[in-house]
């Protein structure tokens, strides 16, 4: 979240957020409406990572859609006082959403942020849409791989064509899964910085010699779990690695090894792992623990979803393949993709892939893309305004967000 026209965000937190579920037991009163009451979230990366007894994790979002409403309102309040440190009423407000949203799930937002809200105006735009903007672009394929799918969206004139979009599971939770069972594997134990009260240097390959803290609160699975993960994509972001060629066990061999330390100590060099676990995103085929291996991988759904729309666009699509989410930022990437899709193009084509070089963008780009939209000048008739809510209903947000 931020405003328009400023070129990154204010504010950056999960939506993860903790929940904590008070015991029906200790409460005297069984009314439905105290139950209500006792709902706790914590917010923002601060307070998700203080160890609290029963304080669960959970995200008001399933498939990029809103699931849990109350959830995601605490979650704008919470960005309301303390982010933008503004009242509602004063701002029109442009939100970005999954370009498979559901007419239902749009009206309700549009109906909670005028209602419960009272802003001025909104709008909502598809986040793929946003990120062909934030790239100077109207038309072009929105490769995009986040951390629990990677999308081919294509996008022309500023409008998704819904018919191409194509969706794998194959992106940075899947990632985390591999290197989960690759330290399984190594018999190395994942010990998330919140257990470590102190730790003592150890030579290479040798067993951590770490301490516990002392009265850590008794902290539920889902959050522990939690905790581990980060340090996952911590080791993801560090030490792995795209091939620039389909994997080959000989050249993996001789790759130059990267040293890593866990938060407990532990250190230790990887080699040709580095090459393997990442391969699975663009060749799912030697992935073990996929069975009936149906899931594409990032080049072909590219291709397959060019392939989906009208033949006289496809130049449009091939001329601009815009490359955005977290998990793009992993070494090589940009690389392996331009080699698979050079393979894989028509000869009359012309392939470009754009990518943005900084991290910002690529992890924020619908972001981007809404600050420039928002902010400029020729957009300011597009908004639904309070009033033709009041008129319309809830419903104009069909008519007048694409």
């Amino acid at each position: 979240a931020g405003y328009a026209g400023e070129d990154c965000p204010k504010a950056d937190f999960p939506t993860t957020v903790g929940h904590l579920v008070q015991d029906e037991s200790t409460m005297e009163m069984d009314n439905d409406k105290d139950k209500k009451m006792t709902k706790t979230y914590y917010i923002d990366t601060n307070s998700l990572h203080v160890p609290r007894e029963n304080v669960e994790t959970l995200s008001p979002l399933k498939n990029g859609m809103i699931e849990d409403w109350d959830c995601f309102q605490s979650i704008l309040d919470h960005t309301y006082s303390k982010h933008v440190k503004s009242e509602p009423h004063l701002h029109p407000v442009l939100m970005s959403e999954a370009p498979w949203n559901t007419r239902a799930k749009r009206e309700k937002l549009t109906e909670l942020m005028f209602e419960h809200y009272n802003i001025p105006a909104f709008f909502l735009c598809k986040t793929a849409v946003l990120t062909a903007f934030a790239n100077g672009r109207a038309t072009g394929l929105v490769l995009d791989s986040g951390a629990t799918h990677t999308t081919a969206i294509p996008v022309h004139d500023g409008y998704v064509l819904q018919q191409g979009i194509v969706k794998s599971p194959l992106a940075g939770d899947f990632i985390s899964m591999q290197c989960r069972e690759l330290f399984q594997e190594m018999n190395t134990d994942i010990i998330p910085p919140y257990m470590i009260a102190a730790k003592e240097p150890v030579r290479e390959g040798a067993p951590p010699i770490w301490k516990k803290k002392e009265k850590l609160p008794q902290v539920p699975k889902s959050w522990h779990n939690y905790m581990c993960n980060e340090v996952i994509q911590d080791f993801q972001a560090s030490v792995l690695q795209v091939s620039d060629s389909p994997y080959d066990e000989q050249v993996a061999a001789q790759m130059p090894t990267v040293h890593y330390e866990m938060p407990s100590g532990y250190t230790t060099d990887y080699g040709a792992e580095r090459l393997r676990i990442p391969e699975g995103l663009f060749d799912p085929s030697n992935v073990k623990g996929l069975s009936g291996n149906t899931m594409l991988g990032v080049g072909h759904v590219v291709t397959t979803s060019i392939g989906m729309c009208d033949i006289d666009i496809r130049p449009g699509l091939y001329g601009s393949v815009i490359v955005t989410g977290g998990n793009t930022l992993l070494q090589g990437f940009t690389d392996r993709l331009n080699r698979e899709l050079s393979q894989k193009t028509p000869p009359s084509m012309r392939l470009k892939l754009i990518a943005s070089n900084s991290t910002m963008e690529r992890r924020f780009s619908p972001w981007i893309g809404g600050s420039i939209l928002a902010s400029l000048g020729t957009f300011q008739q597009m908004w639904i305004s309070k009033q033709e809510y009041e008129e319309g209903g809830k419903q104009s947000v069909e008519r007048k967000c694409p």
